[in-house]
């Protein structure tokens, strides 16, 4: 699969979103699925999936931290997709953290809090994927920026999909409100990054996107895209 990962990759980069989804579901069936934490991008991907293929697999990483307003969005598009969210929890409760690791880990070590809430169990879920779809975008952080909409996942050792890596925040918004797709309440009070609620906070004016993540800290990822996947190059004679 690396293989043929490295002969697509280029390609891949004229393909429109619906292209890729429909290459990933073609090509990996029941084995690919969507990684969502409900964001603009998120829920973009989710509705232009759902006029590619009726049945997909969706699931995300639930923290047991998230907002009200996260979950309430993850009721609404199960009703409206029709559609089962994966919810994949850590193996820890919330109260079993705080009396392994004391209380507010995340104030203290919020690389551990993420590593035990987000990294540890999408391992565990991508150890029964052949791929997965994210909804990154290649200038939402510099961690992002050289995303591939096709790669070679090397951190979790699968393919890694991102069908809208090359679009804007207007092209998201854009695509929101021309389709009526739902999205989370908490964006329309300057929440434009959503995650947990001790880590998220409202952004003020001038602020970057992504400020109110971790705010106070050098942090700007949870983990799961910190590392780059890597990239592959075609060997010679290739056509693709």
């Amino acid at each position: 699969m690396k293989e043929k990962v490295a002969e697509l990759q280029i390609n891949a980069e004229a393909w429109t979103p619906e292209h890729v989804l429909e290459w990933a579901f073609d090509s990996f069936g029941n084995a690919v699925a969507i990684s969502s934490a409900f964001g603009a991008e998120g829920m973009v991907l989710i509705d232009i999936a759902s006029r590619v293929r009726q049945n997909f697999r969706l699931f995300t990483l639930d923290t047991e931290f998230l907002f009200p307003e996260t979950y309430n969005l993850m009721d609404q598009v199960e009703q409206k997709y029709g559609i089962v969210i994966e919810r994949v929890l850590p193996l820890s409760s919330p109260e079993e953290q705080e009396r392994v690791h004391g209380p507010a880990l995340w104030q203290r070590n919020a690389d551990q809090c993420c590593n035990m809430r987000k990294v540890k169990p999408l391992r565990r879920k991508l150890g029964s994927l052949q791929a997965w779809i994210t909804s990154i975008r290649r200038d939402q952080t510099a961690a992002r920026a050289s995303a591939g909409k096709i790669e070679w996942d090397d951190k979790f050792d699968l393919v890694k999909i991102n069908p809208i890596a090359d679009w804007s925040s207007k092209q998201v918004w854009r695509y929101i409100h021309e389709h009526d797709v739902p999205y989370n309440a908490l964006h329309d009070r300057d929440y434009p990054s959503i995650g947990c609620t001790h880590c998220t906070r409202a952004v003020r004016p001038g602020e970057d996107p992504r400020a109110g993540r971790w705010s106070g800290s050098a942090k700007t990822e949870c983990g799961l895209h910190i590392i780059r996947p890597q990239v592959l190059t075609k060997s010679a004679g290739s056509d693709a």
